[in-house]
């Protein structure tokens, strides 16, 4: 297995960027891939530094692009950048254009942490035709009750950079709103799981029961856990199990 960190230009954001990338040595043909989304204070590096993550992707013959998008929420910036038009065409192209990994939809999986889980759902509610499963862990998944209700100033002042007066409620960043007009029978695999005393579970609970309202399809779970890496160094592995169905290498 290989790690690289890969520096680039991305003509979407208009400056040098980076993402860290795991790739198999070994196997036939283009190995599947997974899109491995960072959280809020959180880089590119973040997964490899505090996660086995390298060690679980060797296992299973998986290629992993975590890629960088600092604090955006995975969005179009109002005043910023356009990391959303990054992540959903640009990482991608650039990603088949540099290595080589299978670009079948049935290989191609997404997954994240906190902003990242959000980041992660968004992507496959958008765009459900590119992947076969994404998940979430810790996900920051209600961005609608966040714009309205988080009153802490630094938050205040990240979600007014990012969205401005642009309402997140009933929108395409809205995934309780993108979850109610989904195309059941077209969505890839989807998973959440959430520890018990992390302060985000209140909001991975009314994905649940959005997903519930809808009949979507919702692999979901609940159990003890903090918003900590040994939490999610834990539970990315019952992910990768549940993404690729089939146990590590022995």
């Amino acid at each position: 297995m290989a790690m690289i960190r890969v520096s680039f230009s991305s003509e979407t954001l208009e400056l040098d960027t980076s993402m860290t990338v795991v790739l198999p040595q070994e196997g036939e043909g283009p190995p599947p891939v997974l899109y491995l989304l960072h959280g809020l204070t959180d880089d590119d590096s973040a997964w490899t530094r505090f996660t086995s993550i390298e060690r679980y992707a060797t296992e299973r013959g998986l290629a992993v692009v975590m890629p960088q998008v600092h604090r955006s929420f995975y969005a179009n910036e109002a005043h910023g950048m356009r990391f959303w038009d990054f992540l959903s065409a640009e990482l991608p192209a650039t990603v088949e254009r540099f290595f080589r990994v299978s670009t079948r939809r049935s290989d191609t999986y997404v997954a994240g942490l906190s902003m990242g889980g959000y980041g992660a759902l968004k992507w496959a509610l958008r765009e459900p035709g590119r992947f076969a499963a994404a998940a979430s862990l810790s996900g920051a998944l209600d961005l609608a009750y966040i714009q309205e209700f988080d009153l802490r100033p630094h938050m205040r002042a990240l979600v007014s950079r990012v969205f401005a007066d642009r309402a997140v409620a009933g929108g395409d960043e809205d995934l309780l709103h993108l979850v109610k007009k989904a195309d059941k029978s077209a969505l890839p695999r989807l998973m959440l799981r959430c520890g018990t005393e992390d302060h985000l579970v209140k909001q991975n609970e009314r994905f649940v029961a959005a997903c519930a309202a809808a009949g979507v399809p919702l692999d979901s779970g609940f159990g003890p856990g903090e918003h900590v890496w040994s939490y999610w160094d834990e539970q990315i592995q019952t992910v990768l199990a549940w993404l690729l169905g089939k146990s590590p290498k022995s």
